[in-house]
């Protein structure tokens, strides 16, 4: 026999385990990428990351990469 669970017509199920608390591990396909870069360009990726980790997000926009940028202390 299977069990079935009774859930209200609707009932959002958080299944993701952790209660939607930040990742504790990395989730990147390509860990080890910015080992080729130049400093400044490895500082960017690694603050790009760190982002999307933080923000849960796998693709950012323009306007966030901005904001990397500028948090990173660039300006134009």
């Amino acid at each position: 026999m299977s069990q079935t669970t009774q859930e209200a017509p609707g009932a959002f199920i958080d299944r993701r385990g952790d209660g939607g608390a930040t990742p504790t591990r990395e989730r990147r396909q390509f860990s080890n990428s910015h080992q080729a870069l130049s400093p400044d360009a490895r500082e960017l990726g690694e603050a790009i990351d760190e982002y999307k980790l933080r923000h849960r997000r796998r693709f950012v926009t323009y306007e966030e990469i901005m904001s990397v940028v500028k948090e990173l202390g660039y300006q134009k």
